[in-house]
């Protein structure tokens, strides 16, 4: 059984696309005729008008993915079943730090497209701006591959930020910055892997603490300013490698 096949029933139903992160995946596809979408999950953001192969370990996610989408090849991400250069970008959102080797990963997507786009996060990030981590629970991310470390195994990286919107979509770790309720749901969590996979003793006890401050008004009297934003960065990052770029 994998990770998925554990903890991701009922998971396409709250982690949609977020249409501006879409939008920013979409640019940085370029002009990539086909693709490959390694760790693809539901298919939350593979392509339209592309040929699009997707390759996903855990049949619970591949069940979810939706009529019409794209062909899926059950597989890892360290052992892709494709000819080197099959593609003319490998895919990854969200998925590395699942891994269980990242760096063997991350060469098998240099391998087959001379085009890498991963979303990932910044941990450091987020466990300084983000106040359900200052405040609440820091859920253990272990040693994590992202960011940097990411970007060290890839090739003329470019890095852009994706800013968590306050309506987010996707219902990431950060969607609910501005929306601190949704974190009671164990349904909401239960889509979180950093909360789906961390010590549910703790996680309950850091909900009753939550709770109790949105019920007194302490959690807005101390974060009245997000209220007046509309987007933040917690780490969330796209980076873009070209190991065929000159």
């Amino acid at each position: 059984m994998t990770l998925y096949d554990r903890i991701g029933v009922g998971y396409a139903n709250r982690r949609r696309a977020e249409p501006r992160w879409a939008a920013i995946i979409e640019q940085a596809l370029g002009d990539a005729a086909t693709v490959l979408n390694v760790g693809a999950g539901a298919g939350s953001y593979e392509p339209a008008g592309r040929r699009v192969i997707a390759v996903e370990p855990s049949l619970e996610m591949i069940a979810q993915r939706p009529a019409g989408a794209a062909p899926v090849a059950r597989g890892v991400a360290g052992a892709l079943p494709f000819p080197d250069r099959s593609f003319d970008v490998a895919l990854a959102v969200l998925t590395v730090h699942h891994w269980p080797d990242p760096a063997r990963g991350l060469a098998e997507m240099r391998r087959v497209a001379g085009r890498q786009v991963i979303v990932t996060w910044e941990p450091e990030v987020s466990d300084e701006r983000f106040w359900l981590v200052r405040e609440y629970i820091a859920p253990d991310a272990g040693d994590t591959m992202a960011g940097d470390r990411i970007a060290a195994l890839l090739t003329n990286v470019q890095t852009l930020p994706l800013p968590v919107p306050r309506d987010c979509a996707d219902g990431v770790f950060g969607a609910y910055w501005r929306r601190p309720e949704a974190y009671l749901d164990p349904a909401v969590r239960a889509s979180i892997s950093a909360l789906a996979l961390a010590d549910q003793r703790v996680v309950e006890r850091a909900m009753g603490r939550l709770d109790a401050d949105l019920r007194s008004g302490a959690w807005y009297d101390r974060h009245a300013d997000l209220l007046a934003l509309d987007e933040i960065d917690l780490g969330y990052r796209l980076l873009i490698g070209e190991t065929d770029r000159a």
